[in-house]
This record gives structure tokens, sequence and C-alpha cells, in this order.
């Protein structure tokens, strides 16, 4: 999965550049829409590996999943049942499958880079929306907002995976323990 990103960032990036250019030189409103579009996916894409770097030279996988903010509520869990979270979890990608190797880490270890996962995907949720100031300069609000609301539904869906994983894994510290 991280070829996958790296290699889109990297083309989406180039097509960004390239169809700017062109847009600059021939005028042409189709390059200006290339160029937005590229420079979308190349935002969207690019913010994820930066904040993901940003949290794991802050944070090295080493969370404290006894603070508040890790806890699930008893409203999250009849919400991940109507969303069917146990149908859909294991077809989601992973960036880096090795960080919930149980070959390679132990649960306590999982657990605490399950919730920077989740810190991760919260803060790119967020992020998500930047992209809205864009529209002041070339308009189109709507679409802007439509490539934001799907970036950030697809940030949640990796905090309720997350979450809904969590309480399950920390049976198995307690277990171990």
């Amino acid at each position: 999965m991280a070829k996958v990103m790296n290699y889109t960032i990297g083309i989406s990036l180039a097509a960004a550049i390239l169809t700017g250019i062109l847009f600059y030189t021939f005028h042409r409103g189709i390059y200006l829409t290339l160029a937005i579009t590229f420079g979308t996916i190349t935002y969207h894409l690019g913010i994820r590996l930066l904040v993901g770097l940003f949290y794991n030279l802050k944070m090295k996988n080493r969370a404290d999943y006894k603070k508040n903010w890790y806890q699930i509520h008893p409203w999250e869990t009849r919400i991940y049942r109507v969303l069917r979270v146990k149908r859909w979890k294991s077809k989601m990608p992973t960036y880096n499958p090795d960080l919930f190797s149980r070959e390679k880490h132990s649960w306590d270890e999982i657990a605490q880079a399950m919730c920077q996962s989740e810190i991760v995907h919260e803060t790119n949720l967020l992020l998500s929306f930047i992209p809205l100031l864009a529209s002041i300069w070339f308009g189109a609000f709507a679409v802007f907002l439509i490539t934001s609301i799907c970036a950030a539904v697809f940030d949640l869906l990796f905090v309720m995976m997350q979450r809904y994983n969590r309480p399950r894994v920390l049976r198995l510290v307690e277990k171990q323990r």
C-alpha cells in the first residue's frame, strides 16, 4: 500500500505541475481543471503521509490507550453494529501491516499503534476540509466540498475500524498479563 500511495502522489504531483504549465501556456480551461484535480489528489494523499510521519516521529507508536480519548462509548458500539463494521473492516487497506503483525509485536504494542493510527486518521479527517479554501481562488465550492467530504469519510472509516477493534485487542492484552 505504501508504494501505491507514494507512486500515486508522485504521478499526481507531476501531472498537476504539467497541466498547470499547460494552462499558463495555452489558457485552456481543461488544463486548469486537470491541474486542480491532480493538485487536490496530491494534497489529500500527501497530507495523509505527512500527518502519519509527524505522529510517528512524535509518538513512535507509544500511545496511552487508557486515556479518555481512546475509550469506547456505549453509543459507538450500537453505531458499529448498525454500520456492520465487522463485515467490512477486514477489506480496508493498511498502509503498514507490520505495525499490526502479531508475529512482530505484542498485543500491547498493537493496541498502542492502533491508538496512534486513530489519531492520525482523526487529524486527516479535519485536514480534509482545507482544500475548501481553494474555492476562494478557483470557485467550484461544491466540487471542493464533495472531495473533502469523501476524503473525510474515508478517514472516518479507519477511525471506526480502529475503535471497533481496540476493545478486542485490549481483552487480549489483559489475558496476556
